[in-house]
């Protein structure tokens, strides 16, 4: 039997869902055309996270990483063609964003069992998030469905709009507010980084330079990070880089945010009263994150007929 708490977390997951209105899409939008799409891919994600638990926090970057870039409509998917430049080569994808075998397998499985091609690419990144989440110890939530799938991609927009990890706190808030994001959003969504790591190249300059930080993390970074080479040498986001908890926003309150833009969270601004609020309170924390995926996964949607559903995730029709 569920707890009182998991009531009331869902309870108010619903009301969140029900305030924003978010037109065409439905949690319910495959209930009688593919009723085995959602089991099949929390099966197929389960899987994944099971053989490689960093996988989840990938999958997890993946969609935000499209939804930043033109709305969640599997852009970033796209391999590059005569017409198309891939936003896998962007800056912050390049060498970087990983997991899209996955989302193919999800694909291919996904048209079995429901037998044809009825499920947008978009619609499995951001069901693929949030079972990636589930799967390292996190929050669920109701998913929106019902989004179709983009026939473009723009690696010049992917390069404008990924937020950088050196970006500093007024940056941070303009750039999520250009996607309609507010922040409270912007500190609950960079809670994802208590999945997964980064690499050496984003987080020298702060090891190394910055005065913000704590001296015996800068210390064991530098370890692992020299001033010069090993660029692509991964360290943990969080100390539980596994599990979804509250461990990254105790860094941050403990100067230990990895990246600039971690710690820009909280350095004396306006969101430092909700970094430590989530440091302190894991269901809020969850219930917030949650709430933010679901508004996150609304942006500039493709529905209807605009866009179409692809038969391979990595090409359009």
């Amino acid at each position: 039997m569920a707890s009182r708490g998991t009531f009331q977390l869902n309870f108010i997951l619903i009301l969140a869902f029900a305030a924003t209105g978010f037109s065409a899409l439905s949690p319910y939008y495959y209930e009688n055309v593919c009723p085995e799409a959602l089991p099949t891919i929390k099966r197929v994600v389960e899987a994944a996270v099971y053989n490689e638990r960093r996988m989840g926090a990938s999958l997890l970057r993946l969609h935000f990483h499209d939804c930043f870039v033109n709305g969640c409509d599997a852009s970033l998917l796209l391999d590059s063609t005569s017409t198309i430049d891939s936003e896998k080569n962007s800056r912050a994808n390049q060498n970087s964003a990983r997991g899209f075998e996955v989302i193919d397998q999800i694909k291919i499985e996904v048209d079995k069992i429901c037998g044809r091609p009825v499920f947008s690419c978009a619609d499995i990144l951001a069901v693929a998030a949030r079972d990636s989440v589930v799967a390292l110890g996190g929050p669920s939530w109701m998913v929106p469905l019902g989004r179709r799938d983009s026939t473009t991609a723009s690696r010049t927009q992917a390069d404008s709009d990924i937020p950088s990890p050196f970006m500093d706190l007024p940056a941070l808030i303009e750039n999520f507010k250009r996607q309609g994001l507010d922040e409270r959003d912007l500190v609950a969504l960079s809670g994802g980084h208590t999945l997964g790591f980064a690499q050496c190249f984003t987080f020298r300059d702060r090891i190394y330079s910055e005065t913000n930080i704590d001296d015996d993390f800068a210390e064991e970074r530098r370890k692992t990070c020299p001033r010069i080479g090993g660029n692509t040498t991964l360290a943990p986001l969080d100390p539980s880089p596994a599990r979804f908890d509250t461990a990254y926003f105790n860094n941050l309150v403990e100067e230990e945010g990895l990246l600039h833009s971690d710690q820009a969270l909280f350095n004396g601004g306006s969101t430092d009263e909700l970094v430590k609020a989530y440091s302190e309170n894991a269901r809020a924390f969850s219930a917030d994150f949650a709430k933010s995926m679901v508004k996150m996964g609304n942006i500039k949607v493709l529905t209807g007929e605009a866009g179409q559903i692809r038969l391979n995730c990595r090409k359009v029709i």
